[in-house]
Formats: C-alpha cells, structure tokens, sequence
C-alpha cells in the first residue's frame, strides 16, 4: 500500500496535470473537475485524448494525407455509385440521377462540417457517442451514448457485408461476361464474399503504418480510375451518337417505382447517401493521427467535399452515356455497372473498365473494414459490446485492435447470408448502412444544437457563427432520408415478402434489442464513456475514483 502511494506521488511529479478547457476539448471529465494525467513529454495529442479521459493507445503515424486516403478509400466514388446504381438510375432515370446527387450531397456536406466540428472538440475513435454522452441533457447522456454507439456499430457492421457483397457479385459478373455458359450460384457469391473478408482481416490487422501506406495506394487508384473512367465513356462510347441530347438528360426522369416521380427521385437518393458515407473515417482514426484535433476534421471536410465535386462528374457521365435504362438496371448480368460498361463500351473494353473499378471496389472494402474495427475497439473499451474485453485488445506488435477485425467481419459474414434469402434482403444492408450512419452522425448534432447550453467548447477547427445553422440543416436531411431510405419500390399487390423493403425490420430489430438491453440491464452499469487514465480532483488524490482538493494548480506541470 505504501509503495504505491509512492509511486503514485512518483507519477505525480513526472507528469502534467491537463485541463480540458485550456485544450480545447468537450470532455466528460469536465463535470467533476478530474485533471487527467499524462506523462512530462507527452504531445499535445496526448494530452488532449488524456483530457478526454483516455490513454493513449495507438501509434500516430497517421498524417492527413493518411487519414484523408482511408476516408476517401472507403468513399470510393465511382465503385461505390457503381455498386447503387439501380436506385438513383433505376427509380428514376437520368434526370433523377443528375439532380437527385447534387441535392442530396450538397444537404450531406452539412451533415459532414457538423461533424467536423464535433471531431476537432473530440478527437477520440468513439467521438460520435462520446459527444452524445457530454451534449444531451442531464441524466440522458448514458442512454444517448448507448444509442449512437450502437447505432454507429449496426452500420460499420454492415459495412464490409455490402461494399464486399457488392465486389462479389462483380467478379461474378466478369466471370459472366468472360464465359457466356457460365451460371452463376448464390453460393458462389457468397464463398466469394468471405475470402474478400479474409483478405482484407489480414490486412487490416497489420500495423498502422502499413495501413496507411496500403490507403494512399487505394486512393491514388481511385484518383486514376476516376478520370479513366470520365475520359474513356465518352471517347470510347460504340453507340452513336456518343452522348444523349443534354434537354433529354437533364429533365428526362422515368419513373421505376409505384410512387409519384419526386417521391422515387428522393429514394434515389440512396446512391449518393451510401456513396458518401464514409467521410467520418477520420473521427475514428483521430487516435493514430497526429495533430488530431485539426488533421481529422480536415480530412472529413476534404472527404465530402471530394464526393459532391468528383462524384456529380461521374453521374453527369453515366447520364449522358446509358442509352438502355432496363437494360443496366434488369439485365442479364446481377451488375448494373457491369451492364453499363458492355452496353456503352463494348465486351472487350467494357470488360476491361470494369475489372478497373473491381480493383478501386476492394481498396473501399479494406478502408471500411479500417473504421469499422476501430468503431468497434472504441465502444468495447467502454464496455458496451458483449465480448469488451476482447474487442478493446490492441496488439502488442502491431498496435492496432486485431480481435475486433475479426469480429466485425464474422458479423459480416453472418450478414451476408441474406443473400440465401432474396436479393432484396441482402440489398437491405445498404439501406441499413446509410440509416444507421445517418443517425448515429446526427443525433449528436441534434443534442448539441438543442441541449448545447454552453457546454461544447470549440475546437480549433470550427464554424463559428455558422454552426447552429449548419447543424439545423444536417438535422433537417436526417428527418428526409429516413422514411425514404425504408420504402419499397412498389405497393399493392405487387408487394411481397420478396419486394418489401425490409430495412426498417434489420435495422430497427437489432436496434430495439439494444435498447432493450438497456432499459433492462445496461442503465444499471454504464455509464458512457469510461475514464482509463488517471486523474486527480483538483491536485490531491491520484487514482481512478477520484479525490478532492482546490484546482487553483490545473494546467501546472506536476
């Protein structure tokens, strides 16, 4: 007992005492006045995740350009437009395409400055819920924690499912298109779905360095693929004239669903909500980079900007170029994308650009499988996921949290055996994705824009007078796309259990067990986000329960 006194006083004196305020961070420590305390040399990162009640973990060898690269890996513009290019193009043909893609990724560039701004407070992996937990109002920051956290998990969990399902079916397809007597099975598919998942667990698991480097590749290859692609449709069309009359293009919209056209424009919008769905990237991976605090909302903004100016070009180019709406949308190939290609290029080249956008579609997977493991380490390091104990394990040699890579792709593995059930069951996982994103991005938002009372303190990268307007638009977008994102296509007597939209059932089951868990166990014993550093009240007592004494010293090296 005396010798850890001692060496309690010995850390003491080696360390500095950090003051949330004076870093510029909303912490969950600010209530009780606790003083993080981290170690005499440690940077400003350190101390700022200290601040937030966290040690540090990881290694930071993520720059921004790193941390830009696997967001913009996982946003993946033309392989991501291309694995959902049956709902914008499909429900309501090139008009709805062109316009439903601008408006809905120039409402989602609100959602993702708010985010931003919420990152460069809280630079920690499980930001969303950690800002839920210190915004709403008191006595709820638990239960709101709880819900963001696992609504946050119910859609990175899904992530690697639908981005690899997606890459699957494409391969199938290749196979397709190169031996015309080929059938494919579902069972192809799927077998094909896990060794992706194995691949990319493999990767994923290595150190953070070489996780950054195998990022910068896939977004340097998505850079290229893009402007291939821009290029080389156009150009290299076989179909004369090359391009569609631009009045036709532009307000040409042909309904593929039961409701009316403006109806079915916004269901569109799934293409770009699910495109750009992985600009958060660097709010979870703000603990492997440094300068976190201003690196990562950088990198988020850099991320949403680059799907609205480079994914809109993408779209105006699959307008001008499908000449067959049915053709891509129904045909003979389980790939619109895939059809897309045959129909403006030809098989040889047509197969060549779309083994292009296969390679692009796995750099998506593995940046998703990136964030997804660290969503998950996040939450289970505050004890909110059966199994914690494991899923919050980091490496010895690698650094990086292997056990819950491979959780989350056995979740995925389990996800896509949907695909066993019907196509629209399986497609579900990219409404649920994008429901479950959504809300998970806003909901804080929300506590923040109603509850905020002055408890959020800005960091330094910030939107100033702007925010709260700002913030009221990313809530507005979130009120528009969740009914939309749950409607089926048809209605009637064309509505079966093989054309229902199950998304609110796989979304709001799992998500109804967890509040149920809640309300009957989880209340009892969490609390939010969990403190694993020590700290002191004031500068008497060290240790993890706290103490008492003046705070005159805060912000004093110790």
């Amino acid at each position: 007992m005396v010798a850890d006194k001692a060496s309690a006083e010995e850390r003491r004196r080696s360390s500095n005492l950090v003051r949330p305020d004076a870093l510029h961070v909303t912490s969950v420590m600010t209530k009780g006045r606790e003083l993080a305390i981290v170690v005499e040399d440690g940077t400003l990162d350190e101390q700022a995740l200290g601040a937030l009640g966290y040690k540090q973990e990881f290694k930071r060898d993520f720059t921004l350009f790193e941390s830009f690269s696997v967001s913009f890996s996982v946003l993946g513009l033309l392989p991501s437009i291309a694995s959902t290019l049956g709902y914008g193009l499909g429900y309501s043909g090139t008009g709805g395409l062109i316009w439903g893609y601008l408006i809905a990724a120039l409402f989602i560039q609100s959602t993702a400055f708010s985010m931003a701004e919420l990152c460069s407070s809280i630079p920690t992996a499980g930001g969303l819920y950690y800002c839920a937990q210190v915004m709403a109002p008191p006595g709820w920051g638990p239960f709101f924690s709880w819900f963001v956290g696992w609504s946050n998990f119910c859609g990175f969990a899904t992530g690697p499912c639908s981005v690899n399902y997606a890459l699957a079916a494409m391969l199938i397809t290749c196979g397709q298109i190169a031996y015309p007597d080929y059938t494919p099975q579902t069972w192809h598919i799927y077998l094909t779905l896990l060794a992706l998942l194995i691949m990319q667990g493999i990767v994923t698991m290595q150190s953070t360095r070489f996780i950054g480097w195998v990022s910068k590749i896939g977004t340097i290859w998505n850079l290229i693929i893009i402007f291939i692609f821009l290029i080389w449709f156009p150009v290299g069309s076989i179909n004369s004239p090359k391009t569609a009359e631009t009045h036709a293009t532009w307000t040409t919209f042909e309904n593929g669903t039961e409701w009316p056209i403006g109806w079915a424009t916004i269901m569109g919008f799934l293409t770009t909500i699910w495109t750009m769905s992985g600009y958060d990237a660097p709010f979870h991976l703000s603990e492997e980079c440094s300068n976190a605090n201003v690196a990562s909302p950088r990198a988020i903004v850099m991320t949403s900007v680059s799907g609205l100016l480079l994914g809109w070009p993408i779209v105006l180019v699959i307008a001008y170029t499908v000449t067959n709406i049915t053709d891509v949308v129904a045909g003979n190939y389980g790939q619109p994308f895939g059809s897309l290609c045959l129909q403006v290029l030809g098989q040889r080249a047509g197969l060549a650009m779309f083994a292009l956008n296969i390679v692009a579609q796995f750099f998506v997977g593995q940046g998703c499988t990136i964030t997804a493991s660290r969503v998950v380490f996040a939450f289970s390091r505050d004890g909110a996921l059966p199994g914690s104990r494991w899923w919050s394990h980091v490496d010895k040699r690698t650094k990086t949290p292997v056990f819950a890579t491979w959780g989350v792709l056995t979740v995925a593995a389990l996800l896509g055996l949907l695909m066993f059930a019907s196509p629209v069951a399986i497609g579900a996982v990219f409404s649920i994705g994008a429901i479950a994103q959504y809300v998970s991005f806003t909901t804080p938002v929300a506590l923040k824009l109603f509850f905020d009372n002055g408890r959020f303190k800005p960091g330094p990268w910030n939107l100033g007078k702007w925010s709260r307007p700002i913030n009221a638009i990313a809530c507005l977008w979130l009120l528009i796309i969740i009914p939309a994102l749950c409607f089926p296509a048809v209605k009637g007597i064309d509505l079966t259990p093989l054309t229902m939209n199950w998304t609110a059932l796989i979304y709001g089951g799992p998500m109804l067990l967890a509040m149920t868990w809640y309300g009957v166990s989880a209340r009892k014993w969490f609390v939010g986000p969990r403190v694993n550093v020590e700290f002191v009240n004031g500068v008497e007592e060290v240790g993890s329960e706290g103490g008492s004494g003046s705070d005159e010293m805060m912000g004093e090296k110790r």
